[in-house]
């Protein structure tokens, strides 16, 4: 088994002081810090209120709920996208229609806006993968369909003055383990529309007690959010130290090479042109786990229609990602750099 692990939340001192002031104050469930998270987070990816839920699956079902879809109504998807999403389609009976990505951002194309439209597709789940953003926000805002924009795996991800979050009428988050900022679970749903905040309070409402995420998940969140561009800014000073390495060998770089585009560093993914099973063993030999980037996505079903998906299949079927976080010690790094000068 690896040394290094894939994932590892950064936690320190002040992360474990501030849950430990949740016990000592006996006010662990949601209360005081959960509204207090709600507010700076909102605020970080400029939106004006929502909730902050247990689950990221809650999130997924509040949203569609906000849009008002009616049963059977089709709901846009990349190929790439977290098999979750299918679940929260299904429990609602939302129909998912698969969209390819494009080449360079690894986003749904907007060309797959206007097809869309053709198919009476009323909202899409836009998902940001590894780090991901987008050139601009228009081109998709034309064709008037709903947009759940998750920037779960993409907080703080920049081109030029376009950042996640600016294109959804609502934006979710997960804080998982493995998140830029994590609550060791939970969830984000914000938006700027007062009706679609209406609706998810409204729907909130029902089962407030048990949905809501706890004070001492929160108090998590507060920490992280109060150091994130410190965090942000390890994440990017390893990414590139990684991106270097990994030009010299014979990889392709997952993100955009572009000098204005300023990925978070979730992860560090590369397309290889060999053996991906070959790469996960000769990296696990030198002490470093490694992840196919979209083992078990929502589009494995589709893998026989190349001609529908191209690109989307290429990366499924040629991404490899490398553990990347603030902890990593000086070590780590400089083998995980030899590994991606050596990949073909």
């Amino acid at each position: 088994m690896a040394n290094v692990r894939f994932n590892k939340p950064t936690l320190t001192r002040k992360d474990m002081d501030a849950v430990l002031q949740t016990l000592v104050d006996e006010r662990i469930g949601p209360g005081e810090r959960k509204r207090e998270f709600l507010k700076l987070f909102a605020q970080y990816v400029s939106k004006k209120d929502g909730l902050i839920l247990r689950s990221f699956y809650d999130a997924l079902i509040f949203s569609l709920k906000s849009l008002g879809l009616e049963k059977k109504s089709k709901v846009m998807i990349s190929m790439l996208s977290p098999k979750v999403y299918l679940s929260a389609l299904k429990a609602l009976d939302l129909v998912p229609y698969f969209a390819d990505v494009d080449e360079t951002y690894k986003v749904i194309k907007s060309e797959e806006f206007d097809e869309a439209l053709k198919e009476d597709v009323k909202a899409c789940i836009f998902y940001l993968p590894l780090g991901s953003v987008y050139e601009e926000t228009e081109k998709y805002r034309e064709s008037g369909i709903k947009i759940i924009e998750d920037i779960s795996e993409s907080i703080g991800s920049q081109y030029r003055d376009i950042k996640a979050g600016m294109l959804g009428d609502i934006v979710i988050s997960s804080f998982e383990e493995d998140g830029i900022i994590s609550t060791a679970g939970g969830a984000a749903v914000l938006s700027d529309s007062a009706e679609i905040i209406e609706n998810l309070k409204s729907e909130l409402e029902k089962g407030r007690r048990y949905i809501e995420l706890s004070d001492m998940n929160a108090s998590l969140g507060i920490v992280q959010l109060s150091k994130i561009e410190a965090t942000l800014s390890r994440r990017s000073e390893i990414y590139e130290a990684f991106k270097q390495s990994a030009l010299k060998g014979d990889a392709e770089l997952f993100l955009a090479n572009k000098l204005d585009y300023k990925p978070n560093g979730f992860c560090f993914p590369v397309l290889i042109k060999s053996d991906i099973k070959e790469m996960m063993d000769f990296s696990s030999k030198h002490d470093i786990e490694t992840k196919k980037s979209f083992s078990g996505c929502a589009g494995m079903k589709n893998m026989d229609k190349f001609e529908r998906y191209p690109v989307s299949i290429k990366i499924i079927n040629s991404s490899l990602s490398f553990p990347l976080y603030p902890l990593l010690k000086g070590t780590d790094i400089d083998i995980i750099e030899k590994i991606l000068r050596h990949l073909g």
